[in-house]
């Protein structure tokens, strides 16, 4: 197998140097303890935590709970991306997720995501108080939505995921780079500030149930393209196929893929569960820095 992105399997002496993200009037300070991404679903069909926090009351309440929790950023969507899912309007989807974006903004001090493919909605989002676009699609679905976030002064997430991914020849990780070059071509070209990007090598997304453990096992190879990395994969299939349990008893198969995670570098951590990956991602970062230090 080729390894065209640089590997980092272990931690490189002296630890990650200290740096901030800027997300329009909010700053994100990286490289120091992992940081937790908390999941919102305003949605009655996402594959986890669907209809639960779909009311706005609920859904506001969950975000300031996993800000006391230790969340660094909270991810808003109200559209799911499960597999199968049916896609709403942007109408609808705006109606989820301006009214808890308005009511976080004033709520928490932490940087809100807008977890969309959306032109539109992402406007609308930002309007309400969004800090991160966070794109599905990598730009590659809308250049508008990269424009938005230029113009917006917004940081991004910008996601791998490429139809028919999981029949595509060739080394997995050099095919997910491929395909992120393309989207920070994209982003460059809109205006996107470099220093305000992130990446996801998007777990679940047309990748077979190989391709998924075999990406969580090379995660520090994306480093090489020299952008923070966020890992998707909480409570996911992939999870529950090696555990043979469903979604609900899938937390310390996460919980595994946390720390492995942050062994490999990765600084952010996109999860359901708040409390209990941040114990687990803090001590996977206090063995990978005195590993560092020997």
């Amino acid at each position: 197998m080729n390894a065209p992105v640089q590997n980092h399997p272990a931690p490189q002496r002296g630890g990650p140097a200290l740096r901030s993200m800027r997300c329009r009037e909010r700053e994100i300070a990286l490289g120091g303890e992992p940081l937790l991404v908390g999941i919102v679903n305003v949605t009655p069909d996402s594959f986890f935590d669907g209809g639960r926090f779909a009311a706005v009351d609920a859904a506001v309440a969950h975000g300031v709970r996993l800000v006391g929790e230790g969340a660094a950023m909270l991810d808003i969507g109200g559209q799911s991306t499960r597999p199968g899912y049916r896609e709403i309007s942007t109408e609808e989807e705006i109606a989820r997720v301006v009214p808890v974006i308005s009511a976080l903004a004033q709520q928490v001090n932490v940087p809100l995501s807008i977890d969309t493919y959306q032109p539109a909605v992402a406007g609308a989002a930002l309007e309400a108080g969004a800090h991160v676009v966070n794109d599905i699609h990598g730009f590659q679905r809308s250049g508008e939505l990269a424009t938005l976030t230029a113009q917006s002064g917004a940081a991004a997430i910008l996601m791998h995921n490429e139809e028919n991914f999981r029949d595509r020849p060739g080394d997995v990780m050099e095919n997910i780079a491929t395909f992120f070059r393309r989207s920070l071509e994209l982003a460059a070209q809109a205006g996107v500030d470099a220093g305000r990007i992130i990446l996801d090598p998007g777990i679940g997304f047309a990748k077979s149930h190989a391709q998924n453990l075999e990406i969580l096992a090379r995660l520090g190879e994306l480093r090489a393209l020299g952008f923070p990395l966020l890992l998707g994969a909480s409570r996911k299939s992939v999870i529950g196929n090696v555990l043979t349990l469903p979604a609900e008893e899938r937390l310390e198969g996460t919980l595994a893929t946390t720390a492995l995670a942050v062994w490999q570098g990765v600084e952010f951590l996109r999860v359901h569960d708040v409390g209990a990956n941040l114990r687990a991602a803090r001590m996977a970062a206090a063995i990978r820095r005195a590993s560092a230090l020997s």
